[in-house]
């Protein structure tokens, strides 16, 4: 079996491009997350006859062979895909028009710096002389469009104008477009629209004019992206941000606009987890709060954090840690002893594994006491270069859900960062 998919929260642009897989490749099967643009929701619910689109839940995963990947090139912004990163049998192919991004190791990339990614898929389309419906060329233009601004975004390419070209050669609808990509904008929107609108502060950063607003939401609102747009004409600045801090979940979505390259959106995200291009991006934050979120972006904006701050002058040295053969009622006792949460492991040298009291949750017996660090162990460890800023650490943290990271360099641990060094930094604690 042979499946396609792409990233949550799909857009035109997603959908569009895993639809014109499917023709490349026939008895490929549309696999996309529950969670949709509006648009596209709205969209799908009327061709339902016409697009065979599958969830996750309803595909066997094990009986996929090949995989293939559009407008991402990342696991964790994959739904329901978990099951297959470790697969060294599956054939994976991607496309995608964000350079530089991803995780996911492919025996076919094709990733290059362009306005859509139906415009990639497009470009084989044509190469192979395969015909499209009036249907799929609407669908396709829809995304071409939607990632573009209609042509307008500083993204755009000489290449996406000759792709919507032909698109129209093919009977694409621009009545139909029209309607598709009108802005779900309703009264949940505009209350939103005000408050933002409130809160927001215009200020010049590095040169910049940044429009940034904070508020909180409960519960799920649609088109906040509408908003943040909305937003940067409203106060006539190069960047907007909006933070939607939702308190009853711990969680903060961080979603960004930009109008010029300079000022890359989507690099931002990537510090915080998240991801995008550079006119448009977003990132998901769970446990940190809105205030020191403003200051990480505003930091990587002004360029000091990068510049000045490093991860080496914020992680401990030298490291303690434990070998893979010391027992867990060792490991308990010196985590008692020195008040920290986690250690790493290292034989020889060499980082195996990280140890923390959350996996002593999985110790339900006296007796598994004696067992070695290693029955217990997390063995994938993501660690960190010294140079890197304290965003991004705090990215990698929030992105995977750790305390602390072990910092790497020319393969040996020279250091450990945890959550409270970076955000002791971002809160300005650290002494002078």
């Amino acid at each position: 079996m042979q499946i396609v998919t792409t990233h949550k929260n799909c857009d035109f642009d997603g959908l569009a491009s895993a639809v014109a897989v499917t023709l490349l490749y026939p008895d490929t099967v549309v696999v996309i997350s529950k969670a949709v643009n509006p648009n596209v929701k709205a969209f799908l619910s009327m061709h339902k006859d016409v697009f065979n689109i599958r969830l996750p839940a309803d595909i066997d995963m094990d009986t996929v062979k090949r995989l293939f990947v559009v407008d991402v090139a990342q696991w964790d912004r994959l739904d329901g895909m978990a099951s297959l990163q470790d697969r060294e049998d599956l054939d994976i192919r991607i496309w995608d028009h964000h350079p530089g991004q991803g995780n996911i190791a492919a025996g076919m990339i094709c990733q290059e710096p362009i306005g859509a990614c139906i415009t990639l898929l497009i470009r084989e389309l044509q190469a192979k002389n395969i015909p499209l419906t009036p249907i799929q060329a609407t669908l396709f233009i829809t995304g071409l469009y939607e990632d573009t601004g209609r042509l307008t975004f500083s993204t755009t390419t000489a290449e996406d104008a000759r792709a919507a070209a032909y698109l129209l050669e093919n009977s694409a609808d621009l009545n139909i477009v029209s309607r598709i990509l009108r802005p779900a904008y309703r009264e949940k929107q505009r209350e939103i629209l005000h408050k933002l609108l409130a809160s927001a502060r215009r200020l010049k950063v590095n040169g910049f004019y940044i429009g940034i607003g904070k508020i909180e939401i409960h519960g799920h609102v649609d088109s906040l992206a509408l908003v943040v747009r909305l937003i940067r004409e409203l106060l006539n600045v190069d960047a907007a941000i909006g933070l939607f801090h939702n308190p009853e979940r711990e969680r903060c979505m961080v979603i960004g606009r930009s109008g010029m390259d300079e000022l890359n959106i989507g690099s931002i995200m990537r510090h915080l987890g998240g991801g995008g291009h550079p006119g448009a991006g977003s990132a998901l934050m769970k446990g940190v709060q809105p205030h020191a979120i403003e200051e990480m972006i505003l930091g990587l904006i002004e360029g000091n954090q990068q510049a000045s701050v490093r991860v080496s002058d914020l992680m401990s040295f030298p490291v303690m840690s434990v070998r893979t053969g010391t027992s867990m009622a060792e490991v308990a006792q010196l985590l008692r002893e020195k008040g920290c949460t986690g250690l790493p492991v290292i034989d020889d040298g060499a980082l195996k594994g990280v140890i923390s009291r959350r996996d002593f949750k999985r110790v339900r017996r006296k007796n598994q006491l004696a067992a070695p660090v290693k029955a217990f162990m997390r063995d994938r460890v993501f660690t960190i270069a010294p140079d890197k800023s304290p965003a991004q650490a705090v990215g990698l943290m929030i992105k995977h859900d750790i305390g602390r990271l072990p910092v790497v360099e020319d393969g040996q641990v020279i250091g450990i960062v945890t959550r409270s060094d970076a955000m002791l930094y971002f809160y300005d604690l650290l002494p002078e």
